[in-house]
């Protein structure tokens, strides 16, 4: 179990990921493009709480009939930017992002025995969804595999009808974010090229783009 409270975000994906939850969810969806969608989070009547581990399946109210959780991912796990259940039945896991320097994560801090079963559901992961050989999955650009292994894992494994979406925001002067969808789509190349999946993403996995710069986007809707 893990719910993890958030202050209100001031700039990034935080702040825009947070304003576009809970002041123009609209715009979220059709971003999205699966129709309505019932946000679980990060809401404002529940201190714009992120959840991870088996909280958030809690969130999404499903559960996993073939594999658990716990047998493929250690307590730590990824800690989602916003979770919902779309009008077309998907459970939505959303990572968003506000500046090309936020791909570049870390490997992983886990102990050593928590390591392993990371590495080893990683390449489980890599091998399912038929990267090149030879990528490996537990260093560059760690937090964006592990996302993938976890939409493995429900959608993949458990045949949960489940969608990672990966949302770029567009025009965030306060973090010198791109300032084009080609300057996101050229990082993404190269994010993909490194885990040795392009041309490989799963229908699973989808993107969305949003402008923030668009003050009919930014606005409260009435």
């Amino acid at each position: 179990m893990s719910r993890v409270p958030q202050s209100q975000g001031t700039k990034g994906s935080l702040r825009w990921i947070q304003h576009f939850v809970n002041q123009r969810p609209d715009i979220l969806d059709q971003a999205i493009g699966l129709g309505s969608i019932d946000w679980r989070s990060p809401r404002f009547d529940d201190e714009y709480a992120e959840y991870r581990d088996a909280a958030f399946l809690e969130q999404l109210e499903v559960t996993l009939p073939k594999r658990r959780l716990d047998d493929f991912w250690p307590t730590g796990g990824p800690q989602w930017d916003a979770l919902g259940r779309a009008s077309s039945g998907q459970l939505i896991l959303v990572e968003a992002k506000a500046h090309v320097a936020e791909l570049l994560s870390p490997p992983t801090q886990a102990s050593s025995e928590s390591a392993k079963l990371i590495e080893r559901s990683l390449s489980e992961t890599a091998a399912a969804l038929g990267a090149s050989p030879g990528t490996d999955w537990s260093r560059r650009f760690y937090q964006y595999a592990n996302r993938l292994a976890h939409a493995w894992l429900l959608a993949g494994v458990n045949g949960v009808p489940a969608q990672l979406v990966f949302v770029y925001f567009i025009g965030d002067t306060d973090m010198d974010g791109p300032r084009t969808r080609r300057e996101w789509d050229t990082a993404l190349t190269v994010l993909h090229e490194a885990r040795g999946l392009r041309g490989r993403i799963p229908r699973y996995v989808s993107e969305a783009f949003i402008d923030v710069r668009d003050p009919e986007l930014t606005s409260t809707a009435t």
